[in-house]
């Protein structure tokens, strides 16, 4: 067998430690050519070391010179950037995996597209916000694109050869930690409650986006642009087990489900594997008390209101998505550091985007992603004062 070879960006966040986990158990079958880390340069050496990975970037200017320093007498070839590490690395790999979080993931995910075979990202801002610029990229260079979230991945699996006699998708959701809690219980929750998550292991932003399912809302956006199928299609389904990650109904009577177990793991080991004849290294049991009384509730809308926007979502690829993804963020990081309620934040929120400081570039297009960084910037600067934008 061929060994494959890969380039993990962001490989200190989640989605790249889980990826380094899969490939921990064959390391006879995949070489890692390049590994990145956004400022933790000592983690990703670590990591270098465990996996024998020469090639090393380091995307903040202050961490890599100091790990410029720390690098000196270690035999690591050490690059500031994707751009840098690809002008002395030009051969094609077989995959690249973007676990990058935030807008950083998009400049990278579009300068990596000529030099790999396959694209699997987790990045959702740069899916949401730059999907045009994406997928035109992918088709010029014949890139094939792999979804890693779950959901997607899921629905990704079932439609390979069904995309045309899709009749409805469904994203499961798990309900998060408010699931069964009353409305204004939620006025007391705080960070601890909102980070608890009941079924999947994951970072405090993510945690809080599942609490408000804000994330159902970018996974719908997502699926939309990654299936190219109209919003009214993709629809959300509280799952509480998360056994179950998504559900698509066809026009041949016939409805597909996916279940596997809450290990990220499982989505990358077949995104690797893909067409390989390979055994997944944690053995595979069917729990059947698990699936014994598997339900599905309809989302409440006034517990979670952050799921009334795809009401109002048509237009696709302007600069919505950009305003939307970049106040979520800044009052997420509020939150996350006390400065303002759980409850607050989300009605903060549904105020903001209704604001026609905003609202006047909902119709407007980027049209490169210099625009869609300018616009997230330009929205951080006019959030630095959220509460003078309602006097």
């Amino acid at each position: 067998m061929k060994i494959k070879k890969i380039l993990i960006l962001g490989s200190t966040g989640s989605i790249g430690k889980s990826t380094l986990k899969v490939i921990k158990n064959y390391q006879d079958k995949i070489k890692i050519v390049c590994m990145s880390s956004n400022k933790n340069f000592k983690k990703l050496y670590r990591q270098a070391q465990l996996f024998n990975v020469q090639n090393l970037i380091i995307n903040d200017s202050n961490s890599f010179l100091k790990a410029k320093s720390f690098l000196r007498k270690k035999k690591i070839n050490l690059f500031p950037s994707i751009s840098e590490y690809l002008k002395k690395n030009k051969k094609k790999i077989d995959l690249t995996i973007i676990g990058i979080s935030g807008f950083e993931g998009l400049n990278p995910t579009l300068k990596i597209i000529p030099f790999t075979k396959s694209l699997a990202s987790a990045n959702k801002e740069s899916i949401i916000c730059g999907w045009n610029f994406i997928n035109s990229k992918l088709k010029k260079f014949k890139t094939k694109f792999i979804p890693i979230d779950s959901e997607h991945f899921s629905i990704w699996s079932l439609i390979k050869n069904d995309k045309h006699l899709i009749s409805k998708i469904y994203l499961t959701a798990s309900g998060g930690p408010f699931l069964n809690t009353s409305k204004k219980k939620l006025n007391y929750a705080d960070v601890k409650n909102v980070i608890n998550h009941p079924n999947w292991s994951m970072g405090k932003k993510i945690s809080t986006d599942s609490a408000t399912m804000m994330n159902k809302v970018f996974e719908v956006i997502e699926a939309s642009k990654i299936f190219n199928l109209d919003v009214s299609k993709v629809k959300i389904i509280i799952h509480p087990k998360s056994i179950i990650h998504a559900l698509v109904a066809f026009n041949n009577g016939i409805i597909k489900i996916l279940m596997h177990e809450t290990k990220m793991e499982i989505p990358i080991f077949n995104i690797i594997f893909e067409k390989d004849n390979t055994n997944f290294y944690d053995k595979t049991v069917i729990n059947f008390e698990k699936l014994n009384g598997i339900n599905f509730i309809k989302p409440n809308k006034k517990k979670f209101p952050y799921l009334n926007i795809l009401s109002d979502y048509k237009i696709k690829n302007t600069y919505f998505e950009v305003i939307l993804v970049t106040i979520n963020d800044e009052l997420v990081n509020l939150f996350l550091n006390k400065k303002i309620s759980f409850i607050n934040m989300q009605k903060l929120l549904i105020k903001l985007i209704k604001k026609s400081i905003f609202k006047k570039y909902y119709n407007k297009k980027p049209k490169n992603i210099s625009d869609i960084n300018l616009m997230n910037n330009k929205v951080k600067k006019i959030l630095i004062n959220y509460d003078k934008i309602f006097q």
